[in-house]
């Protein structure tokens, strides 16, 4: 009868612990799979906060430079107005070389001025008798004279800022 037992197809406890599949819980353990997994999800949220502050900078860069673009697009065409300006002066100087005085002339020309400074042109103020600038000024005749070196004596023509950027020079003579 005890090997009708031992054959009873029932098995032993050592068939029993291999058969077993109920999980068994090592606390020690699983707190290591939670911590890895904690620091996984933080370092993939850093990640992406990282990635959300630069697209957010970027786009920041690029307003920035789109107004950069935006304000100065028009030099080109504010250039080609100074040269009407110049061309105003010149004829401003010989009418009063003949002493003919046009007051619709003035007119034009001190409107036209006023349209280009709403758009940021600003005029280069050149003081007679003091030093040589090259950062606004181009030296266009050197004259020999007494006095200092490197001084101003006459604005030949005018030189203009466009946002404080310079885009033509005033063009002097200068004391050699």
């Amino acid at each position: 009868m005890a090997e009708d037992i031992k054959n009873n197809n029932t098995p032993n406890d050592k068939e029993r612990d291999i058969n077993d599949k109920s999980p068994t819980y090592n606390y020690v353990g699983d707190e290591n799979v939670l911590d890895k997994c904690q620091k996984e999800k933080d370092e993939y949220l850093d990640g992406w906060k990282r990635a959300k502050a630069d697209l957010i900078n970027y786009k920041k860069d690029e307003a920035k430079h789109f107004e950069i673009i935006a304000k100065f697009s028009q030099e080109a065409i504010i250039k080609d107005l100074i040269m009407v300006l110049d061309s105003f002066d010149l004829a401003l100087a010989a009418l009063e070389k003949e002493n003919k005085t046009e007051n619709g002339i003035y007119l034009i020309r001190t409107q036209l001025e006023d349209i280009l400074k709403q758009h940021g042109l600003e005029r280069v103020i050149i003081s007679v008798h003091q030093p040589f600038d090259p950062s606004l000024q181009e030296a266009i005749v050197s004259i020999d004279s007494d006095q200092p070196s490197g001084t101003v004596i006459e604005e030949v023509e005018r030189g203009y800022l466009l946002h404080g950027k310079l885009v033509r020079p005033a063009r002097v003579k200068v004391i050699k």
